[in-house]
């Protein structure tokens, strides 16, 4: 299969809003090219694994995929647009948008040279190409490789949930994870003790990649229950996820998180626990004000970098 691949070239700066920007416009599927300096374990002195990138110069290429033959003229207009609006409030470099062609296999194996074995909370993030440190507890080790959905624990917004996570996961809890992706906070609700996971996604590719992640790290599959589609307008998809939940996890962007609050508080127990993340910190105000609107009670808000995440309890 070949894809159409398109460039966005930006800043390093604007990573986050112009990957946001993508979000709303329904791609989940991006690369991100820039100098910045990495380290493959936090907080651990593996600087020798990192390769040489040159000088920071503070520019940022940033990649998504559309499947050749797909009508993308829209698609690429609609992007423009709103690329040019975002440049009136905040520096995104030229913003220019480059066309390239690419296919799968290429696409796949060049997040080898990238992405390494990475810590966020309690947990170690290991891709399959790289070996696990013997020292790691295996209950917090979690294979994942970077795939078509959203979601390997790297991103701020998903860093910031998976370190509340186990928290709030006192045994035998019925876990909902609200644009699952991956899967891997579904897998870590599991692995911290909760009795159950139901899961949705929008994405149909989401079911392959929850399965393949389940495997890969000995998850039994029978404890999450995947269903494709937005909960927040399809009725068929409420009354299959039910409520009762005493625990959501909604790691999805601001305005989506907004929309869905009705169906939320229709699934949410009463005094149960709502982590949100996904949040760009302009944002934070208006999810803020939305859950008050809809029932629900601020506990903490936490930052990092531009992201936020915000933990409510429904009153």
């Amino acid at each position: 299969m070949r894809w159409i691949r398109f460039t966005i070239n930006t800043r390093e700066v604007a990573e986050d809003l112009v990957s946001a920007l993508l979000y709303d416009h329904g791609i989940t599927n991006i690369e991100i090219s820039d100098k910045a300096a990495v380290t493959p374990l936090e907080g651990e002195g593996y600087k020798e694994l990192v390769p040489d990138m040159g000088e920071d110069n503070g520019e940022s290429q940033i990649f998504f995929y559309v499947e050749e033959g797909s009508d993308y003229g829209r698609l690429i207009e609609d992007i423009r647009f709103s690329l040019d609006q975002l440049r009136q409030t905040a520096d995104i470099g030229n913003a220019t948008i480059d066309i390239s062609y690419t296919d799968e296999r290429d696409w796949r194996d060049k997040w080898k040279e990238f992405f390494h074995t990475f810590s966020v909370g309690d947990y170690t993030i290991v891709p399959s190409w790289e070996e696990e440190r013997p020292d790691l507890d295996s209950k917090h080790i979690i294979r994942m490789d970077p795939g078509i959905t959203f979601g390997t624990g790297k991103h701020e917004s998903t860093r910031l949930i998976i370190e509340e996570l186990p928290g709030y996961i006192h045994k035998g809890e019925r876990v909902l994870d609200l644009g699952t992706g991956s899967g891997i906070l579904s897998m870590i609700a599991l692995r911290e003790g909760a009795a159950e996971v139901t899961a949705t996604d929008i994405d149909p590719a989401t079911r392959e990649a929850v399965e393949e992640n389940f495997k890969r790290n000995d998850i039994d599959p029978s404890n999450m229950h995947l269903f494709i589609g937005d909960i927040s307008c399809d009725r068929k998809l409420q009354q299959q996820v039910g409520g009762g939940y005493s625990l959501v996890c909604a790691n999805i962007l601001a305005d989506i998180i907004i929309r869905m609050l009705p169906s939320i508080k229709q699934a949410i127990a009463d005094q149960g626990i709502l982590l949100t993340s996904g949040i760009i910190d302009f944002k934070e105000d208006e999810v803020t004000d939305a859950l008050k609107e809809n029932g629900f009670k601020i506990k903490e808000i936490n930052h990092k970098g531009e992201w936020v995440s915000i933990v409510a309890i429904s009153d």
